[in-house]
């Protein structure tokens, strides 16, 4: 008898996203340019289905020179007008200007020697918090801690940074483990990071 293994509810069955499911979301992340893809990617979710960014996602790394932010930072007006015109991303102007301002504030905060990473990651002493969610309804869209890391990265002078965003790429880099306790995942990712 061929059983599926128990996932978290929230990836249906469209295999793009139980792909997804299955092999990105939750694992820990500490590639600077994966978590600025993250980042940007949680951020153009706002308002729409995660599934759409998904769809999207090879578009976004054709649009945004494979998230490169020192490329991105140098965009100007007729790169905005390239992508307000790409179908293969989200075209709203508000998030194409915070995309190119966030490769600017990437940039600056790596020029006073911090990383995305290390706030990130020193937030939780380096290692995942695991949750032990049974619903998904039980699964906060916000924490104290995300609220304080949307602080500090608007600081910073980071865009479409708020507390609920920043708990979904908490989600997505693998910071906190909120993969359902009866999802094959969630037994997966409990382990010491590398």
């Amino acid at each position: 008898m061929n059983t599926l293994p128990a996932r978290c509810t929230w990836c249906g069955q469209d295999p793009l996203y139980v792909n997804y499911h299955d092999t990105e979301w939750g694992v820990p992340v500490r590639d600077e340019r994966e978590l600025f893809e993250r980042l940007i990617l949680e951020g153009a979710q706002a308002g729409l289905a995660w599934i759409t960014i998904l769809r999207k996602r090879d578009g976004y790394r054709r649009a945004f020179d494979g998230f490169d932010a020192a490329r991105i930072a140098r965009y100007d007006d007729s790169d905005r007008a390239r992508l307000m015109a790409d179908a293969g991303i989200v075209r709203n102007r508000l998030k194409i200007d915070a995309t190119i301002g966030n490769a600017h504030a990437l940039l600056a905060l790596h020029e006073r020697g911090e990383s995305l990473a290390d706030l990130l990651w020193d937030a939780v002493d380096g290692q995942p918090v695991i949750n032990h969610w049974r619903r998904l309804t039980d699964c906060p869209g916000s924490t104290p801690l995300s609220d304080a890391l949307s602080k500090k990265l608007a600081q910073r002078g980071f865009r479409f940074v708020g507390s609920t965003i920043i708990y979904a790429w908490m989600q997505s880099v693998g910071v906190v483990n909120d993969h359902l306790v009866d999802c094959f995942r969630h037994r997966e990712l409990i382990r010491p990071l590398d």
